[in-house]
């Protein structure tokens, strides 16, 4: 039997590797003679450096960045092969560098971002992708840009600093010191959302309660990010008001598209281009991926929902192990989902599921993969004598003429 085991990261929690690692484990104690390959997966949130980094072959490079509250941060991007960079915003300007307490879209900048890109294109990279997940600013890119060489003025023309407060006082948009060396570079934008700039579904709205945003802040960042895009389109023409994705990391989507051209898709979509995910999935007999939650936003481009089509396409099983349900899952098995197994065996408290997550993922693999193990001997014992032999042969007693396609998955 071959297995593909592609996990999200549990943000906040473990990450996709580490993940995709215990639900190895837990495949190996259950059916010890399976064939695995691991290919942790990401959306452009969390864990995304990492996916491209080990499914490219490329390096983590470390450094110190300006944090989201404007103080130094350790934080990692990665360097790939053939002038490529990866960098996810998560990384200087994520949600969980700041204290619950201190949480504020109004005040935080995404400059370290900026500077990590900047970084990139120093070693020399002219192809950057970019996730947008897990941001803990709604600037509109204004820290991104502005680490690049932009500048935000006022009506007196003064220097706006990059942050969300700044959004609501931009005139004018100065282009005339960007880093000449974005004009030979391709910048990818990964994100999971489709969510527009502006609006009930915008940026502020939508994300912002969970940035810090009161109601207040809200409205102030909704009409802050309707005046950058005014300004963004008397820059260069292009309007990102109803850009979908525009939303992303706080109004990023729009200010990197609006202003550098760069182009937004789907994270898992990049990733599943870099390591031909779609030739892999339809050798595979079994595929196991999931995410530490599944809930309305799961069906609206997550790894899940773009693993599900794939795997509906090439009539492979998906098995989706995740920390808890949210919501209905009927979208997700409409898409391709097989089956949804959360691994928590009891009640118990958030800490105490992030402590025990690796235990409980390799034992809730080991039981689900035992179970598709004794059902495709069952249909092996079924079959004619020649084609049961020949099942023994494959050393696992599962016929290769089974319902289910076979895979050998090779790293690209």
């Amino acid at each position: 039997m071959r297995v593909l085991i592609a996990m999200d990261s549990f943000k906040g929690n473990i990450s996709g590797l580490e993940a995709s690692e215990a639900v190895a484990r837990g495949v190996r104690r259950g059916c010890p003679w399976a064939e695995l390959k691991i290919l942790p997966i990401a959306d452009g949130g969390e864990g995304t450096v990492e996916a491209f980094v080990r499914t490219m072959h490329g390096r983590t490079v470390h450094g110190l960045f300006t944090g989201p509250l404007g103080r130094p941060v350790e934080a990692a991007w990665g360097l790939l092969p053939d002038r490529g960079a990866v960098v996810e915003i998560a990384a200087a300007s994520g949600l969980p560098l700041i204290p619950f307490g201190r949480r504020n879209p109004l005040h935080t900048t995404s400059l370290g971002t900026g500077e990590q890109i900047r970084a990139a294109l120093d070693a020399g990279s002219r192809f950057v992708v970019l996730g947008l997940g897990g941001s803990a600013t709604n600037d509109g890119g204004m820290g991104i840009l502005a680490a690049l060489g932009a500048r935000f003025l006022d009506a007196a023309g003064g220097e706006l600093p990059p942050c969300g407060e700044s959004l609501e006082k931009v005139e004018r948009i100065d282009l005339s010191r960007l880093d000449p060396r974005l004009a030979e570079t391709e910048l990818m934008l990964a994100c999971d959302v489709r969510n527009p700039l502006c609006g009930a579904s915008g940026a502020a709205a939508v994300y912002g309660p969970q940035k810090g945003a009161t109601a207040e802040i809200v409205q102030r960042l909704d009409a802050g990010l309707r005046r950058f895009a005014a300004a963004v389109e008397r820059t260069t023409g292009r309007d990102v008001l109803d850009l979908p994705g525009g939303g992303a990391a706080g109004g990023a989507g729009a200010g990197l598209t609006g202003l550098l051209g760069a182009r937004l898709a789907r994270g898992v979509d990049l990733l599943a281009q870099v390591v031909r995910l779609d030739s892999e999935i339809k050798r595979a007999d079994v595929i196991f991926t999931g995410e530490g939650r599944i809930d309305h936003q799961t069906a609206q481009g997550k790894v899940i929902s773009g693993l599900a089509a794939r795997a509906r396409a090439a009539g492979v099983p998906l098995v989706a192990l995740v920390g808890c349900v949210r919501g209905h899952v009927g979208p997700l098995m409409s898409m391709g989902l097989t089956a949804v197994f959360p691994i928590t065996s009891g009640p118990c408290t958030t800490s105490q599921s992030f402590q025990r997550s690796r235990e409980d993922l390799e034992r809730t693999a080991s039981q689900v993969i035992r179970v598709i193990r004794g059902t495709l001997r069952r249909q092996s014992s079924r079959r004619p004598a020649g084609q049961a032999k020949r099942a023994q042969e494959n050393g696992d007693g599962i016929s290769r003429e089974s319902s289910l396609p076979q895979t050998r998955f090779t790293a690209p």
